[in-house]
């Protein structure tokens, strides 16, 4: 089912919205902003691979009841093609002039299906594809290359597209994630909503990841801990995030003798609650898209330190808004940590100034405004 526009003139664009399901994460969210922000000159859709997910509800508050079109495993069984059938003959009868797919599995049914029913299709492409094997690389290269138009959204993996996938710059847009500034806000104000340990006054750093691929490297962030407990600096970190590593981290933790102040908490709803009690914010990944949990410790007026991939360097400039240290390297992070808290006025300065970059450049409404400049231009060129 859909949300109908209202008549504005000109006939809406038919608009399909299609991501794998709606779990908690940062496309999820994106695209409930999209849905939420876009104006009514669409006639806007919903499909998914899976209607699963705690932010469904969101979604039907919002007025949409999404269509499913579910793989029931491997891409590899007959049902895929079956699933790319049932959503071409839906486009066609919605009269769908674009579709816009936000990630992996939804590409494989939706640029094809998109040809098969004459819509124009925009693929989303929003981290460095380091997630999957050489095959499955190949395929999204292929099925990218298909598509009408491409949104990044970082300067990384647009370069990726276009120096490794050999995808023309013309094709390729940056469009950074957005987040909404007053919600963020009184999201602090909620408070938190769980427990937090008490660390004496200690200062605390928050990191938040899943806890499912070592790529998120949580143990640079231990080893950090622990080279600054030897100088004598007691650095307490809350690790938000949860997944099959934490056992494994936890025993990393106590090997290293900083189990006392490496503290995991879980999933967590309150996020931006728990920066707010913060000192500091690290993402010490080796690959990454457009972390939101940068640009929420960004929000929360925190000097992040993040390392030099991917989305990172686009949202934290060093010793402008943060510090950017090399991946894999702990003893940077200790370094920055340590300068961060031996100089608290520039940290703060740093984290004004993140805030700032916040407020100007990744406004849910620049995001949602260049969206919708790009869906103009690419389902009615010449209108």
């Amino acid at each position: 089912m859909r949300r109908e526009a209202e008549a504005v003139g000109a006939e809406p664009i038919r608009l399909v919205q299609f991501t794998r399901s709606f779990f908690i994460g940062g496309t999820e969210v994106q695209v409930l902003e999209l849905l939420r922000g876009l104006p009514p000159s669409y006639q806007l859709q919903v499909s998914v691979l899976q209607e699963a997910g705690p932010l469904v509800g969101e979604l039907r508050k919002l007025g949409f009841t999404p269509e499913e079109f579910p793989l029931h495993g491997s891409l590899a069984r007959p049902n895929t093609l079956w699933q790319v059938v049932r959503l071409a003959r839906w486009l066609e009868q919605h009269r769908v002039e674009l579709v816009h797919v936000h990630d992996f599995y939804a590409t494989m049914l939706a640029v094809p299906a998109a040809k098969l029913a004459g819509a124009k299709v925009i693929v989303s492409r929003l981290d460095l594809a380091h997630w999957h094997g050489r095959a499955r690389r190949a395929v999204l290269a292929q099925l990218t290359r298909m598509a009408d138009h491409v949104v990044a959204n970082a300067g990384a993996i647009r370069r990726m597209l276009v120096e490794e996938e050999g995808l023309p710059e013309s094709r390729v847009s940056v469009i950074h994630n957005g987040l909404d500034l007053p919600r963020f806000d009184a999201r602090i104000r909620q408070g938190l909503q769980g427990p937090v340990p008490d660390t004496g006054g200690a200062p605390v750093v928050v990191h938040v990841a899943n806890m499912n691929h070592v790529v998120k490297r949580q143990e640079d962030l231990l080893q950090a801990l622990a080279l600054l407990r030897r100088d004598g600096r007691k650095l307490h970190a809350l690790l938000v995030g949860d997944g099959p590593r934490r056992p494994e981290l936890e025993r990393k933790a106590a090997e290293l003798g900083v189990a006392e102040q490496a503290h995991f908490l879980g999933h967590r709803a309150d996020v931006p609650a728990l920066y707010a009690r913060a000192n500091l914010g690290v993402l010490c990944s080796t690959a990454e898209g457009m972390s939101n949990a940068v640009m929420e410790g960004m929000a929360a007026g925190l000097p992040m330190v993040v390392t030099a991939v991917g989305g990172n360097t686009d949202l934290i400039v060093d010793g402008v808004r943060g510090r950017v240290v090399q991946p894999q390297r702990p003893e940077e992070l200790a370094q920055a940590f340590r300068w961060l808290l031996e100089h608290p006025e520039k940290a703060k300065d740093l984290g004004a100034a993140a805030r700032g970059f916040v407020r100007r450049e990744l406004s849910l409404e620049r995001m949602v405004q260049r969206h919708d400049a790009l869906y103009q231009s690419v389902a009615r060129p010449t209108q």
